[in-house]
């Protein structure tokens, strides 16, 4: 098949656009990636035909600079946008700059997305459409200087019911969020709320919505294409939360009977089909323990965990994608889309779970990655890379299919076990402990399942500090120099965890 594209530029970094930039690789399409300063040897700066560096490391000077990546296309000659996910990923105003300059944005409509963006306007929207919707109102408006009417929020307060919640009607990531139990505490919460949502969002607008105690969160993937077809690819069930970030995905859901599937699938499909959802999305659920369902929020690009289904459906979705934005019809009808076995997907963050999650920094000195059957690692980093600050602490992503949910959870631990990165502190350990919990195995999940279950979690027996040395200089002898693409080198040096022997990051294995 010829696409009507030629060079695709990917406007992220780190695992997202080293998945980008591979699909368009064994599609035949030429590649452009933008780095900041910081990132000018990242992986996947090195892994693109071409690099443009837009600007300093913090965000806001690079990767959020409309214009820079527009200027890098045009200098490129790129004639598409992929943006992954995060940074511009949902700006409908970089969706419609793109068209304005001619490309052609690999995502929905701007209007799709603006749509979609703003909670309330998509809970109006979701409701004309018959998808159940989490009972809750909007707030008036914030005065000029950024005040919340309140009176009008006891009210509004008052008609939801408690405990609540105050949320931001633009943006995510539990960012303008605040639970409140009773009223005592929803005027300061409010304007809380709102002061954080204008800080991330650029707008303070905030809305109310009832709590739904001890929910899990199940998202549907969804597709659409140019001629009307859309389809759904099964749920991921991404309870598994700290501090509203998912951290462990999986599908299916061990919570969904037959029946609940087929509705909250088609309510799905119906939510897409109501704004003309083009490409690739997610239409997300909160599921209580009656088994009502109702809508959350509609994520207008690619998720993070996205492999998990591409694990049980056996397709690509970053190529169907790219197909779809190059205007060719999906490339699998509803019932070819069958799923098989059980995935599970893990976020490796550079951070602390037993401080907080407070972010870890450093230079990796020392990576070794899982592999094997049914075992896959999306990975934006090599040895010697820096961690620093100005971006979010994902370092990699992995994911595991098997038969079944049992099967699945063991292959898991045992990646988990093998993965292993000296220089930067991980959670990995602690994704193990979620894992191997009883009320994990038993699939008794929620969103609610870390402050229940881990709050106190400590690590193992602490690092010694002579091994730590031993592995550092271990890697500084074995590890060779990298090739050009950083993906390969020179020479393959042994492990340096075989050299140690039953050595791991925490003691003895």
């Amino acid at each position: 098949m010829t696409l009507p594209l030629r060079k695709v530029l990917v406007a992220n970094r780190g695992e997202i656009a080293v998945r980008v930039l591979r699909a368009c690789r064994e599609m035949g399409l030429a590649t452009v990636a933008v780095a900041s300063e910081a990132d000018r040897h990242a992986r996947h700066a090195r892994l693109a035909d071409e690099t443009v560096v837009i600007g300093p490391a913090p965000p806001l000077e690079s990767y959020l600079r409309i214009e820079a990546i527009l200027d890098a296309a045009r200098r490129t000659g790129a004639d598409a946008v992929h943006p992954g996910y995060g940074f511009l990923a949902e700006s409908a105003a970089f969706a419609a700059a793109c068209r304005d300059a001619g490309l052609v944005f690999v995502g929905p409509a701007p209007a799709t997305i603006r749509a979609m963006g703003e909670k309330t306007a998509a809970r109006r929207a979701m409701a004309a459409a018959g998808v159940p919707v989490v009972p809750g109102a909007e707030l008036p408006a914030p005065s000029a200087d950024g005040e919340l009417d309140a009176a009008a929020v006891r009210a509004t307060a008052a008609r939801v019911g408690y405990p609540l919640l105050v949320k931001a009607a633009f943006g995510g990531g539990g960012k303008g969020m605040r639970l409140v139990g009773d009223e005592r505490d929803v005027i300061g919460a409010a304007a809380a709320a709102a002061r954080e949502a204008r800080k991330a969002f650029g707008d303070g607008a905030v809305y109310l919505e009832r709590y739904l105690e001890r929910p899990r969160h199940v998202e549907v993937q969804v597709f659409g294409d140019t001629r009307g077809n859309v389809v759904q690819l099964g749920e991921r069930e991404c309870s598994i939360q700290r501090r509203h970030q998912k951290i462990v995905e999986e599908s299916p859901s061990p919570a969904l009977t037959p029946t609940l599937r087929t509705r909250m699938a088609e309510a799905a499909v119906a939510a897409a089909r109501a704004v003309g959802y083009v490409n690739a999305g997610t239409v997300e659920f909160l599921l209580d323990a009656s088994g009502e369902f109702y809508f959350l929020e509609m994520n207008t690009r690619l998720q993070v965990e996205h492999p998990v289904t591409e694990w049980v459906t056996g397709l690509d979705l970053v190529r169907a994608q790219l197909l779809v934005a190059a205007g060719e019809a999906l490339p699998w009808r509803q019932d070819e889309i069958v799923p098989r076995g059980h995935a599970i997907e893990c976020r490796l963050y550079a951070e602390e779970p037993a401080h907080g999650f407070r972010p870890s920094v450093g230079r990796v000195l020392l990576l070794a990655e899982p592999s094997g059957p049914g075992v896959r690692l999306d990975s934006g980093i090599v040895a010697g890379d820096e961690i620093t600050m100005h971006y979010d602490p994902l370092l990699a992503k992995l994911s595991v299919h098997g038969p079944d949910r049992a099967a699945a959870i063991a292959r898991a631990l045992t990646a988990l076990c093998d993965y292993a990165l000296l220089g930067v502190g991980t959670n990995a350990e602690y994704l193990q402990a979620i894992l191997d919990h009883p009320a994990f195995r038993q699939g008794a999940t929620h969103t609610g399942f870390i402050e229940e279950h881990l709050s106190d979690w400590k690590p193992g027996r602490p690092q010694d500090e002579d091994d730590a040395l031993v592995a550092a200089a271990v890697h500084a002898g074995l590890v060779g120099p990298k090739s050009e693409d950083g993906e390969s080198r020179t020479a393959a040096p042994p492990s340096p965890w075989s050299g140690l022997g039953r050595f791991r990051l925490r003691g003895l294995a």
